[in-house]
Formats: structure tokens, sequence, C-alpha cells
């Protein structure tokens, strides 16, 4: 199984050791098979506001993920199916407006392109159990699943 980090487990790591240590064991036997998503990537760097930082997001997770070609990013279709996303949820909830709930368009995006890469997202964020209904066979856990012999 592959697995794909949501910005919430770094920026829950960044916070607090504990959740941190749990990462690091995580990954020790998961790392194998985890990506990043350049979508998480925009979000972390968007959070960076130092200069050290900015460094330690370079070194500690984008450069590790960038060597062993780990990185993925949407492609065309998981945008299209992002909207589709988008809109179902804007119908099935009653929106106004699209654009008022700009907060979810990363979430569509990294929840489409998950699932065309046939990748498990791990996040503790419950706004990505609004996507099943429309988006079908696609998996997203909370921290930490149980990870076999990755060989």
């Amino acid at each position: 199984m592959k697995f794909a980090l949501d910005t919430n487990v770094f920026v829950d790591a960044f916070r607090d050791e504990t959740f941190a240590e749990a990462l690091a064991g995580f990954l020790e036997v998961a790392l194998p098979s985890t990506f990043l998503s350049a979508v998480v990537v925009q979000e972390l760097a968007a959070g960076a506001r130092t200069r050290e930082q900015v460094r330690e997001l370079e070194s500690s997770i984008l450069r590790p993920f960038e060597r062993r070609g780990r990185v993925f990013a949407p492609s065309t279709i998981a945008f299209k199916e992002s909207g589709r996303l988008l809109a179902d949820l804007a119908a099935r909830e009653g929106w106004a407006a699209v654009h008022s709930h700009a907060s979810l368009a990363n979430d569509a995006l990294l929840a489409a392109s998950c699932r065309e890469s046939g990748i498990t997202l791990v996040t503790s964020d419950r706004d990505f159990d609004r996507f099943v209904p429309s988006l079908g066979r696609w998996r997203h856990v909370k921290p930490w699943p149980r990870v076999g012999n990755p060989r």
C-alpha cells in the first residue's frame, strides 16, 4: 500500500514532540511506500514564515522525498475531478458560492490526486469524509495505519 501524508500530519509533528516521534516511527516502517504531494508542499511552504522554517522544510521534508522520486503532482484529470468534487459538495450542502469555501479546494485536489495515483492519504482532517460520496473508491485513514512488511 502507498501512503501520502496530509499537511496536518506535518504541522502536528512540528507542534507536538510526541506526535513527531510517532511520525518518525511510522516513517521507519512506511518510508519505502510513502509519497509527498505537491499540494502539501504548497501548503507547508505557505506556512513557512522565516528563513529557518523554509530551510527546515527544504532539508527535512522536501529534499528527502525529491531524492527518492516520491513527490507527485496533480494531473489535469485530478484538477477536473477536484472541481467536480467541490461542485457536488456545494450542491449537497447547499452552498451559495464555491469560492467561499476556498480552503476545501486544496483538500479536493489532494483527494483526487491521491485517488488517481492509488495512494492512501494519512490525515486527521475530517473534511475528507465529505468527499467520499462523490469520490467513490478512495482511502484516507487516521494516523497511524498499520503497515505490513514493505518487502
